[in-house]
């Protein structure tokens, strides 16, 4: 058989590949009669598993210096904040609230002692704002700067899942997309910017907020589909759509994105808010009547498209007169980008 890189299949085929490895070694979902048998498992934003009275939910992440960020970007407090913010965001997808999180870092030999304080700062202030704990960890000798992070939570509700988007559903993000990539071309391409923009666009980057309350609220309302925003919207809208065997229709003169976007890259913010991740804002679908509940209650939510029967996965992207727009991939994949 002949040999298949990475890149030859990306980030997604490569996690399909290795769940049919799981699915045929009989591992990839726990029997009925376990003490905690799996209500959710590979393939959403969190892993669940119920014990009384709650549903357990779990979720990890990880950033590699290089890869995920660089110094010059993202100071180590800040680090701190976004490498928290992306597990706390994944529980809010699910519509849970989080627990207790369990840290591990890849630590070279030269690191400054100040440097890991600053991180573990920047983590101890998004487990505060959000209400989780810290519980333990570990720390290995690496020839590169890495930490990974393991956060569980709960909900007392049925949890939100990607799975759940249906024909005639409407499509809605909880706020504003494209201010994190935004942030991070100014800061790598140097492009000036008034202080004002250049801050929110900073901010947005380096301090994605999590929608925690946001994720409580759409469970609370009735909505049953929802994942976070991490990899840019066009991507995760084909992610959604796979998972509900659906195709979904957007309207890009409807996403919603900061003024200082617009302002710094003019004409081009739309197509920011398209393809960036890291926003951490919520997708979710549901019906009209259901949607009209949630829109009253997250006045920065928006409207952006419609569930259609069609292709599973199928992402068509339409401008103001109707007509659909040819895109390139976007977004983010780890062996493609």
């Amino acid at each position: 058989m002949l040999s298949m890189l990475v890149t030859e299949i990306g980030e997604f085929g490569l996690i399909q590949r290795l769940t049919q490895v799981l699915a045929g070694a009989g591992v990839a979902a726990s029997s009925a009669d376990a003490p905690f048998p799996l209500a959710i498992g590979i393939g959403d934003d969190a892993a669940a598993w119920r014990t009384q009275p709650a549903l357990e939910l779990a979720t990890t992440d990880t950033v590699v210096e290089g890869v995920h960020f660089t110094r010059e970007t993202t100071p180590w407090k800040d680090l701190g904040w976004k490498a928290m913010a992306a597990n706390l965001s994944d529980i809010a997808a699910m519509g849970g609230a989080p627990l207790y999180a369990l840290v591990t870092l890849g630590v070279p030999l030269q690191t400054q002692v100040e440097d890991m304080e600053a991180l573990y700062a920047g983590m101890a202030w998004a487990c505060k704002e959000h209400s989780a704990v810290i519980a333990g960890g570990d720390i290995v000798r690496s020839p590169v700067f890495f930490a990974s992070i393991t956060l569980n939570g709960y909900t007392f509700d049925a949890p939100l899942t990607r799975s759940a988007a249906r024909p005639g559903d409407a499509i809605a993000v909880s706020g504003p997309l494209g201010g994190s990539l935004g942030g991070l071309e100014m800061m790598l391409k140097g492009i000036p910017a008034a202080s004002a923009d250049a801050e929110a666009l900073r901010w947005a980057h380096r301090h994605p907020q999590p929608r925690l309350k946001e994720g409580r609220i759409l469970v609370k309302e009735g909505v049953r589909c929802a994942m976070d925003l991490s990899d840019g919207l066009y991507d995760d809208l084909g992610k959604l759509a796979t998972a509900g065997g659906c195709a979904v229709e957007m309207d890009a003169f409807r996403i919603p994105y900061p003024p200082a976007l617009e302002h710094v890259f003019p004409g081009k913010a739309a197509q920011l808010a398209l393809a960036g991740g890291e926003d951490y804002e919520l997708l979710f679908t549901a019906p009209a009547a259901t949607l009209e509940r949630v829109l009253s209650r997250i006045p920065s939510a928006a409207v952006v498209g419609r569930v259609v029967a069609g292709q599973p996965g199928r992402v068509t992207v339409r401008s103001e007169d109707g007509k659909p727009i040819p895109l390139q991939q976007l977004g983010w994949d780890h062996f493609r980008s």
